[in-house]
Parts: C-alpha cells; sequence; structure tokens
C-alpha cells in the first residue's frame, strides 16, 4: 500500500505523518513536493498535512490550494482515489472544493494548543469504520482558524448524507457547547465528501497514535483508513 504526503512551504507536521504512516503503521509513504505537477504511480491514499502553508496569508489554504500539485490531488479525489487532510490539509480541502464548508477563526480569536474529546458519529467512512462507536477519542488540536462553518442547506445535507465524521464533545461524550474549542457549527469536528473517499479533520490523530507519547487514540483512524483500502485494492 502506499501513501503520498504533500509537503507545502510551511508544513510541519509533513515528518509526524510520515512517521506514524512508514514507521508505526509500516506502509510505503512518499513525500510529495507542492510544486510538482504529477502525482506518483500507484498511489492508494495522498495525506494533507498540517502546518501554515504559505504562512496562512489571505484565509488559511486559499494560496495552497493553487499549487500545482493541486490540480492532481482534485483529479486523484474525483477518480475516487482516497484523500485525507488534517488541520491545515482539511482547511485546504476546503478551499479546493473537495469538501464543503469553511474553516475560520476560533471564536475566542486565539491560537489553541491541547487535548479535545472527539465522538465519532459515523462508522461509515473508511477512517472510521473500525472505531469503536461508543468510544470518546483524546485527540490534541492546534489551530487558530478551526471553527467550522457552512450555510444550513449545507449542514442539513451533511447530517441527512452521514458525512459528519467527528463532533467536539466532552470526557463523558456528551456533545456540548462548552466542548466546543472553538465555535464549529454542530460541534463538527471532522466531515467527509459525498463519495466518502475524502476526509478532513481539525485534531491530529497522528499526534495521538503511539503509546510512547502517553496516548494511541489516534491509532483507530490510521487502521481504519490502511484496512479500507485493503479491502478496496
Amino acid at each position: 500500500m502506499k501513501f503520498g504526503v504533500v509537503v507545502f512551504p510551511g508544513s510541519n507536521c509533513d515528518h509526524d505523518m510520515l512517521h506514524v504512516l512508514g514507521n508505526v503503521m509500516q506502509q510505503e509513504v512518499v513525500t510529495l513536493w507542492h510544486k510538482d505537477s504529477q502525482l506518483p504511480d500507484n498511489l492508494d491514499c495522498l495525506i494533507l498535512p498540517g502546518g501554515f502553508s504559505y504562512g496562512d496569508y489571505l484565509r488559511c489554504g486559499a494560496i495552497a490550494r493553487f499549487s500545482p500539485l493541486m490540480e492532481a490531488v482534485v483529479d486523484f479525489a474525483n477518480n475516487g482515489g482516497y484523500v485525507f487532510g488534517v488541520c491545515n490539509g482539511f482547511q485546504i480541502l476546503c478551499e479546493a472544493g473537495l469538501l464543503p464548508g469553511v474553516l475560520l477563526r476560533n471564536m475566542g480569536q486565539k491560537f489553541i494548543c491541547k487535548n479535545i474529546w472527539l465522538r465519532p458519529t459515523t462508522r461509515n467512512s473508511a477512517i472510521t469504520s473500525r472505531i469503536d462507536f461508543q468510544a470518546v477519542l483524546k485527540i490534541p488540536i492546534a489551530h487558530a482558524e478551526g471553527r467550522y462553518y457552512a450555510d444550513e442547506a449545507t449542514l442539513a445535507e451533511l447530517e441527512a448524507n452521514d458525512q459528519i465524521l467527528f463532533k467536539y464533545c466532552t470526557p463523558a461524550g456528551a456533545i456540548t457547547q462548552d466542548a466546543n474549542p472553538n465555535g464549529a457549527l454542530l460541534n463538527i469536528a471532522g466531515i467527509c465528501n459525498k463519495g466518502r473517499n475524502v476526509f478532513g479533520m481539525m485534531p491530529h490523530p497522528e499526534r495521538a497514535s503511539e503509546t510512547v507519547l502517553g496516548n494511541d487514540d489516534g491509532r483507530v483512524l490510521f487502521d481504519s483508513l490502511v484496512q479500507a483500502i485493503e479491502v478496496a485494492v
């Protein structure tokens, strides 16, 4: 199985992702530079990692969306390829139109870096298929623009199509406004597209995928993704 991690100027979670995919998950993984115009052959999944692409000038992800490689990323996704964006990667996917909605400045207008709690809201996706539906995951966040926003029609469509993957919750699993770290509508922390092959989330599962770090709650997402791709191919 072959993963590609796209690196933009300002990416800073690319090596975390490369480590988890290559060393923890024991998968083949290659680095892809944003100025490339073509993807290598036989890729099974593309990862857009976290960071501050192009210094977060304009809107987060708004410039990275026009990097040369993104045209190939969009084609890959539109042809059914798996694409997973984390934090800044989620922002880029929204800016590129591969996921609906947008990520706005946190409600408190401050950068937030801490562990939060996530409740999975569906198992009908490649990154949530192996999650215990009753589980509550502790995953770190690190963002200033993580407030998910979409119009009412889009939110209703996300709910009707079972496209919401995760919601911010309390340690006991209650989805409350107090558990919402950034003001995201409906406490949304992650979504997928209608085709269920493009995923985006603000929390960083790659930072919580090894027991040596004191938390491996995030590993189940990578386990799910690898298993789903194995079945698909």
